[in-house]
């Protein structure tokens, strides 16, 4: 029997690689964000997405997108193939997304009480109109994690379940941003009274400040994979969104850092939203908390918390390889993460559903 030795590739690839790196600069971007959707409610600078579907849906809760306030929502829709929304309209869910905008100069004053509690629970109320039951799923990721979860600890009564995704909860951490934001010299005061809104800029350094060879380490990357044009596109959409950034409304900065970095009030049990206590131990709803084991912007145990101080009796935490980003949009995702999600949400159609308490998983690299 004669073995079929497959030819080497080495001498194409290298001469795709050095084609693509010298055409990189007038390589046309990747369009970002394209799943059809309808704006169903706008509102100062936010608005509700209601992704588009061809066919009635299969399942009759809806699902709430709540993404970071301070990046763009199109990461929950980055490109055809790497696309979360788009994946979960064909798995039969209905799909809504707020999209914060671009806060302006006059957003100086709007305060976490009305982004966390007016407009979450604007859109949460919107999207669960929808459904017989008037609830919907909500996930949310990174900061949009967070508002989610302190919007429940005040109202639930409109959430199916929650899903997390790298969402904190502990602000205090070995982290270099909770050392940072500890310092007697770090004012979000003094930063609001000079721009108004906290800058994304100052952000954006912040976030690089965590891996200052990231920039380094993402070039190599590039040159080594820039033969494949797959991973071109993908590699330049995230760095499309990564690129893209939003300034923080300023008084909802400051309150943001006093009470969530400084004080730790949501661990402690101090946080209110609107007057009204938000304590995690008041949140009962069916819980899933999905980390990332190296997330650099999120230590994975300041999100897992939330799973243990919850009185939710169905909550589930998933630790998942991969980073903060990528865990999320990579091919691998609609392989592991987002058939998780998912079921979790097919699971929960019916309220109340209850199992064995809390459990935990790390799930091997696939």
């Amino acid at each position: 029997m004669m073995l079929r030795v497959p030819q080497c590739n080495m001498p194409e690839q290298a001469f795709s690689r050095i084609k693509n790196l010298l055409g990189l600069a007038a390589r046309k971007r990747p369009e970002v964000g394209v799943t059809p959707a309808d704006v169903v409610h706008r509102e100062n600078k936010w608005s509700l997405l209601h992704y588009r579907r061809a066919t009635p849906a299969r399942y009759k809760t809806p699902i709430l997108f709540v993404p970071s306030l301070i990046n763009r929502h199109y990461v929950m829709d980055l490109v055809p193939g790497k696309s979360m929304a788009e994946w979960l309209l064909a798995q039969g869910h209905d799909v809504y997304c707020i999209d914060w905008g671009t806060p302006g100069d006059e957003d100086r004053y709007l305060s976490f009480d009305s982004i966390c509690d007016k407009y979450l629970g604007r859109a949460l109320r919107i999207a669960a109109k929808s459904s017989p039951r008037g609830q919907a799923h909500v996930l949310g990721y990174c900061l949009g994690g967070t508002l989610a979860v302190i919007h429940a600890a005040a109202h639930q009564e409109k959430i199916a379940s929650m899903a997390l995704l790298a969402a904190p909860v502990s602000f205090k951490d070995e982290g270099p941003l909770a050392a940072w934001t500890q310092s007697p010299d770090f004012d979000p005061e003094a930063i609001t009274r000079a721009w108004g809104n906290a800058p994304w800029p100052l952000l954006q350094s912040a976030f690089h400040m965590l891996r200052p060879t990231l920039n380094l380490a993402k070039a190599m990357h590039l040159v080594d994979r820039a033969w494949n044009d797959e991973f071109l596109d993908g590699f330049l959409a995230v760095e499309t969104w990564g690129n893209d950034n939003v300034s923080f409304p300023g008084a909802a900065f400051v309150r943001y850092i006093e009470d969530l970095y400084r004080k730790d009030a949501l661990v402690n049990g101090d946080m209110t939203l609107s007057g009204k206590p938000a304590k995690l131990e008041s949140i009962a709803c069916p819980l899933l908390a999905v980390t990332f084991e190296h997330d650099n912007i999120v230590p994975w145990r300041s999100a897992a918390l939330v799973v243990d101080r919850v009185a939710s009796t169905d909550k589930t935490h998933v630790k998942l390889p991969g980073g903060h980003v990528g865990a999320v949009v990579s091919k691998s995702a609609s392989k592991g993460l987002w058939p998780m999600l998912s079921k979790f949400f097919v699971d929960h159609e019916a309220r109340g559903v209850k199992t064995r308490g809390a459990r935990s998983a790390n799930v091997a690299r696939r």
